[in-house]
């Protein structure tokens, strides 16, 4: 009765969009949603709804998904393995004034540091949350497993899930372990009985929610379960701004610096046939890539997300080279800024960038492909640029909040319903 009276509240809640004061021109909203009820959360179901997230100490593109999860259920706790929050920088802000719960491992010396070998531990950590006071479960799950949480029967466990693991399934990670012989052979005995768990965890979960396609085609292969997509949020600038195109505007990637995210490649092309090129991010491998970075190459670190705008617009396109990629919020970021992407052909950047329409896909995964991409940009006519970015903008308008929030809130009115 308890749960029954509860999906009642949710779903007698109406036109969210209209009395939080979102910003109809980000997207056409009665062209969208001509079909949708619009649903809101109520907040006195805040007691009922738990958040779970793998753990807090960088922002990337699942911690962008939990800070909207979070926007729409404000009241809601987060359970999450760790919390560093000196880690986050400038992005620490996001989380102040959340109800974080971290488990016993936030309180073990270096855990934070030492959590990749020791991860054989993350079932101990999410079997140790106590959930059974909440009636519905959404966990933000990807590299460390969240979603093996434990639930009681009368919890609904939604799972957002950004991916599988890769490590334990074979995709290219940021940590290049494979070279060191003790280390992977500890990693495959470990990995062995993690895959175990994964499986088992994943048949607890009451409903997965994938990040894109490709993600929702490895729940399908690895758990054998069925998923609906609903695609990360994205800011989306109020306005799109046009400039003059200039033969000095440089070309732009945001990302973290590791071995899968190929920025070397990205490097290379640009030494070869000398473009101007910005790199936003840092990461283990920031040394090596300024060491082979010629003049035309310029590291910004991390900015501000206000001051994206300023860096975004007055690039030519957006350039990504990272495999596998389940969906690849920056490309989409750059869209939203006008900027066409040229990607490689790969995981979910083959759901966002049409060829041609909205940026370029290139096959190969070598600095002679992205070359050839890059040429073809640089051939279009003022015209037929513009009407890239136009584009590219068009693409970005189907990733907002209001979009996201918009399919979270029926997924859960709907879903639970079911129960």
């Amino acid at each position: 009765m308890k749960r029954r009276r509860n999906r009642e509240k949710l779903g007698d809640s109406f036109n969210y969009a209209e009395n939080n004061g979102l910003n109809k021109s980000h997207i056409h909203q009665k062209e969208l949603f001509n079909d949708i009820n619009r649903v809101q959360y109520n907040t006195s179901m805040s007691g009922k709804i738990a958040l779970v997230h793998d753990h807090i100490q960088e922002f990337g593109g699942a911690e962008r998904v939990l800070v909207a999860l979070h926007k729409i259920f404000p009241d809601a706790p987060v359970y999450t393995a760790f919390y560093n929050v000196d880690a986050l920088g400038i992005h620490a802000k996001h989380f102040q004034a959340w109800n974080i719960v971290t488990s016993w491992a936030d309180r073990v010396p270096f855990f934070n540091i030492l959590y990749s070998p020791l991860r054989f531990l993350a079932p101990k950590i999410w079997g140790s949350f106590d959930l059974s006071a909440y009636d519905i479960v959404i966990s933000s799950s990807g590299w460390y497993m969240c979603k093996g949480v434990v639930t009681q029967t009368k919890t609904t466990h939604i799972c957002y899930l950004h991916h599988p693991p890769r490590y334990l399934y074979g995709y290219e990670t940021a940590v290049e372990w494979q070279k060191y012989w003790p280390v992977k052979i500890y990693a495959h005995i470990v990995n062995h009985f993690l895959r175990m768990w994964d499986f088992q965890s994943s048949q607890r979960v009451n409903y997965f929610i994938a990040n894109s396609q490709e993600t929702k085609k490895r729940i399908q292969k690895f758990y054998r379960r069925d998923a609906e997509v609903i695609y990360p949020p994205v800011d989306i600038p109020i306005k799109l701004k046009s400039y003059q195109l200039q033969a000095k505007s440089y070309y732009v990637t945001t990302s973290r610096l590791a071995k899968a995210k190929h920025i070397d490649i990205l490097i290379q092309a640009a030494n070869k046939i000398k473009f101007n090129l910005k790199i936003i991010g840092s990461g283990r491998d920031e040394e090596y890539l300024k060491s082979i970075a010629g003049p035309t190459v310029k590291f910004l670190s991390h900015i501000p997300d206000e001051k994206f705008e300023k860096v975004y617009i007055h690039a030519k396109a957006f350039l990504f080279a990272a495999v596998d990629e389940e969906f690849g919020i920056a490309p989409i970021e750059a869209m939203a800024f006008g900027l066409p992407v040229i990607a490689y052909a790969s995981g979910g950047l083959r759901e966002t960038v049409q060829n041609g329409k909205n940026g370029f896909l290139y096959d190969k995964l070598n600095d002679h492909a992205l070359t050839q991409s890059i040429k073809k940009l640089e051939k279009l006519s003022k015209e037929k640029y513009e009407h890239m970015r136009k584009e590219a903008r068009k693409s970005a308008e189907k990733y907002s909040f209001s979009v996201f929030q918009q399919k979270i809130l029926m997924f859960i009115d709907q879903h639970t319903k079911k129960l």
